[in-house]
């Protein structure tokens, strides 16, 4: 590599690296703890089991009795999770297009009807994935956070450039113990910097398509939803009653017996019209069950309406979210990722004291020079 290509390279490395170091920091220590948030939630929060009776209630019951808890408001969303047998929780606001932060969630039984309580939604764990996905400023945060992770890949490939031909003169991994400390924080720098590549490539990938949800939900709601749901755009929005809940969802299995609900939205809410049910489908795979396929159910007459495929740029952010935290293969794979993202912090931490050993070496060799008696 030429001196001045190998120069430019090393100053895009530096730059980018510079300024994103201190919010990848940021968001390596944050991100730790949401690799288990699903285990840390269930240690903090009061568990209580829903023990399965002859039959389930319907869907319209169990409505009623969330709405019951809250008067004045409406159910807008039912989810089941897969991971918590025989439950359901609810999403009631006072209207459907409410802010998410005016949402009181409840969890019941779905044989029984008992309410089992609400999930925390200022508790640490949501605090923390605040931090980690928007800093508390909404979509600029979260653009801000992509814009950084763009940065974060341009740094990786101008460290892989350059650690080609260093290597070319040096055993691959290799670190100069026998040299001064600058030079062995360098070599470990490089050496977990080359051997991480991988994983920090999907990662950060990963989060930069993460931060980019909101962007992705608009273009979805513009593009298929808006044709979905086009032979109803001049007619007056429903109100009052809806057709039954338990038989939307029955209408959704029918139409795809190969998936099992996961999510309900009702008339009104981002995610549907307001004519329609959403009923979104998942799959049973380790793969497909981060994959959601809507069913549109007219709200009105409880038939079908229309059920497409979702477009490859959302099944991209369905498959990036789980995958940024090791959601994938169970405990083990968390672990990996978990281990990878504490030595991306040593990687960090090594090329921050770098760049600071590095000026202050050009400051003391500056201070010299000035020093030195004319001639």
């Amino acid at each position: 590599m030429k001196l001045k290509t190998a120069k430019r390279w090393f100053n895009w490395h530096k730059w980018t690296s510079l300024i994103c170091t201190i919010f990848l920091l940021y968001l390596c220590v944050t991100g730790l703890p949401l690799i288990f948030h699903e285990e840390i939630e269930h240690l903090l929060e009061e568990n209580k089991e829903a023990v399965a009776t002859p039959q389930k209630l319907s869907l319209d019951k169990l409505a009623q009795i969330a709405e019951s808890k809250y008067p004045n408001e409406k159910v807008r969303y039912a989810f089941w999770d897969e991971n918590e047998k025989n439950k359901i929780l609810f999403d009631v606001a006072d209207r459907p297009d409410a802010p998410y932060e005016k949402s009181k969630y409840l969890v019941l039984k779905e044989y029984t009807g008992e309410i089992l309580g609400a999930p925390k939604t200022d508790g640490l764990m949501h605090i923390i994935l605040k931090l980690h996905t928007d800093m508390f400023l909404g979509i600029p945060g979260k653009l801000f956070l992509g814009v950084m992770g763009i940065l974060f890949m341009i740094s990786i490939i101008s460290g892989i450039v350059l650690y080609g031909p260093i290597m070319k003169k040096y055993d691959f991994g290799m670190v100069r113990k026998n040299k001064s400390k600058r030079l062995q924080w360098l070599d470990t720098h490089n050496l977990l910097g080359i051997a991480l590549t991988a994983w920090m490539v999907v990662v950060g990938f990963t989060g930069v398509i993460n931060t980019l949800s909101d962007v992705i939900l608009g273009l979805w709601q513009q593009g298929q939803l808006a044709e979905m749901t086009a032979p109803y755009k001049n007619q007056q929005p429903l109100t009052g009653n809806f057709s039954s809940l338990e038989e939307a969802k029955k209408a959704a299995e029918r139409t795809i017996t190969d998936m099992k609900v996961s999510v309900i939205a009702y008339p009104g809410t981002p995610f549907t019209s307001k004519h329609h049910y959403a009923v979104f489908m998942r799959g049973n795979t380790e793969l497909t069950s981060k994959l959601l396929k809507p069913v549109l159910i007219d709200a009105k007459s409880g038939s079908v309406t229309d059920t497409r495929e979702m477009p490859w740029y959302v099944n991209t952010l369905f498959l990036s979210e789980p995958l940024h935290f090791g959601n994938y293969g169970g405990p083990i794979l968390k672990i990996v990722w978990a281990v990878f993202d504490v030595f991306t912090i040593i990687v960090l931490i090594t090329g921050l004291y770098l760049w600071l050993a590095r000026r202050r070496a050009e400051k003391q060799q500056q201070l010299l020079i000035t020093k030195e008696p004319l001639s």
